[in-house]
């Protein structure tokens, strides 16, 4: 190698380590915006349960996958050996981030337990049936199939949640008219922890020579492409469709509001003096 590719490649490697603890930050500092909002309300009302399960189960996946990926040698060899010698894409960070993550999705979902919620407020029974019928595929699939497909099933699981996991969500604040009790610096920080995810993703496999291999890590790439679209479609519903900020589960929203009340009168003119 020359001189000048030895030079590139250096750089290549150093934005590329940039780019991965950035989005490691953004993402991992995305979560606690929630947990700080459901301190302060002392109520998840708001939250879909379903996003909370999705989160936990999808998070737990993912750890074990790359856990998997990124210690053994034997799943290392096999990857290689299905990618033309290639070595599998999986970081330090993507490791640090995904146990990261598990742990604070725990305390969120410990959350909904604790503070207030509506009676309404439970798993649906879509999520149920996604929880039960995977863990009885990852059961089941040691029997017929390798280790390592047993492991890639793991990515796929919570590719699978991550693609399903926002959409009660999003119903839940379509139905509400309000994204009230949904943390929007949670999604800002997503937004841009799923940009620079992919960023990564292209620019490690640019720099391998096989862009193809970008697809050899499907949860990665599908993660860096459904966030940034459910990212948009938040946005959208906090900034345009669903305006309202009043939160009845604010206390301190809740005494600004009387005191509006209070300078300028009660809207049915109660307070008016008899003339």
């Amino acid at each position: 190698m020359s001189l000048e590719g030895a030079s590139n490649a250096s750089f290549g490697g150093t934005v590329s380590a940039v780019l991965g603890w950035t989005y490691f930050v953004a993402w991992s500092v995305s979560f606690y915006p929630q947990i700080i909002l459901n301190y302060k309300r002392k109520s998840v009302e708001g939250l879909s349960i379903d996003f909370l399960v999705y989160n936990v189960y999808g998070f737990a996946c993912y750890a074990i996958f790359n856990t998997a990926f990124f210690f053994s040698r034997r799943i290392a060899d096999e990857y290689e050996r299905r990618n033309d010698g290639h070595q599998n894409l999986v970081r330090f960070n993507d490791l640090f981030f995904s146990y990261h993550a598990l742990f604070i999705c725990l305390v969120m979902f410990a959350q909904s337990f604790y503070y207030k919620r509506a009676p309404t407020q439970r798993a649906s029974l879509t999520a149920r049936t996604y929880f039960y019928s995977t863990i009885a595929g990852l059961v089941l699939m040691p029997l017929f199939s390798t280790i390592y497909s047993t492991v890639y099933f793991l990515s796929f699981i919570k590719l699978g949640c991550s693609l399903i996991k926002y959409i009660p969500q999003a119903g839940l604040n379509y139905q509400r008219k309000s994204t009230v009790g949904w943390s929007i610096h949670n999604i800002i920080l997503d937004f841009t922890g799923g940009t620079l995810s992919f960023a990564q993703l292209i620019l490690d496999a640019v720099r391998s020579g096989n862009v193809t291999e970008a697809l050899g890590n499907p949860v990665k790439f599908g993660l860096g492409l459904v966030s940034i679209a459910f990212d948009v479609l938040f946005l959208v519903q906090h900034y345009v469709l669903y305006t309202d900020r009043f939160d009845p589960s604010d206390v301190e929203a809740q005494l600004q509001y009387q005191g509006v009340q209070a300078s300028y009168g009660s809207t049915d003119n109660s307070d008016a003096g008899s003339e």
